[in-house]
């Protein structure tokens, strides 16, 4: 028996986004939501597919990227609970940019496109909450572009591992992830950087105490000692 959408409120309720949207625009989103279960390896949607609506994870993690002709992998970010994805496609009706695939077993929710029109027609001022949702990530963009020039890949590295254990557009960090669904060629094709230096860097970090690697995932054994590794600002 599948949950019900509204099962996953409390941790949904700790994401910035979600938890400051007003009572009505929440009791509208999760009014229209559906849980979907998905098995590890499942494409969710591709470069250039029709927007199918918005999409939350509460379990597991979803991949955002692309891969070339050559084979080549290009990894945007890794979406884990309890963040909402898939809204650009929204302000301009156009395709999907980028391919998601699920990392894990992994627990979405989905609010289907024509739910969504008729909401926002209805309710014109619900646009905004959706641009905020838009900005908040376009902000995390152009910091990790001037992450990638101006800072060395240790440093860098160090921070995305802090960041991806807070998880971006947590409220706060309780319960901020011991463990990181992402292997060594994702986060070298996220930071661009060889896999040798990610190697090294990660060898690094481990023989610090800081970190792990396991097979697929990293796990943190010392946030306060990572994030002074990364020179997390305040």
């Amino acid at each position: 028996m599948l949950p019900a959408p509204q099962d996953f409120l409390p941790l949904l309720s700790r994401g910035r986004w979600f938890a400051g949207l007003p009572a009505d625009v929440r009791q509208r989103l999760m009014a229209q939501a559906t849980v979907r279960l998905l098995p590890a390896g499942q494409r969710l949607f591709s470069r250039g597919d029709p927007n199918d609506g918005l999409y939350a994870v509460v379990e597991g993690a979803v991949r955002i990227g692309g891969i070339s002709a050559g084979g080549k992998e290009a990894v945007l970010s890794m979406i884990e609970p309890p963040l909402w994805f898939g809204e650009i496609a929204l302000f301009d009706a156009g395709p999907r940019t980028h391919d998601a695939d699920t990392r894990a077993p992994t627990t979405v929710l989905h609010v289907p496109l024509h739910a969504l029109q008729n909401q926002l027609a209805a309710h014109p001022g619900d646009w905004h909450h959706l641009g905020a949702l838009a900005v908040e990530k376009m902000r995390a963009v152009l910091s990790g572009l001037e992450e990638l020039t101006l800072l060395p890949a240790p440093q860098r590295m160090a921070r995305r591992l802090w960041e991806m254990s807070l998880g971006h557009g947590m409220l706060t960090e309780q319960g901020a992830r011991a463990t990181l669904a992402v292997n060594q060629e994702q986060l070298g094709a996220m930071l661009a950087l060889s896999r040798q230096t990610v190697n090294e860097v990660l060898r690094h970090l481990e023989a610090q105490g800081i970190v792990a690697r396991r097979y697929g995932r990293i796990d943190i054994l010392d946030r306060e000692a990572l994030r002074a590794a990364g020179d997390v600002p305040d």
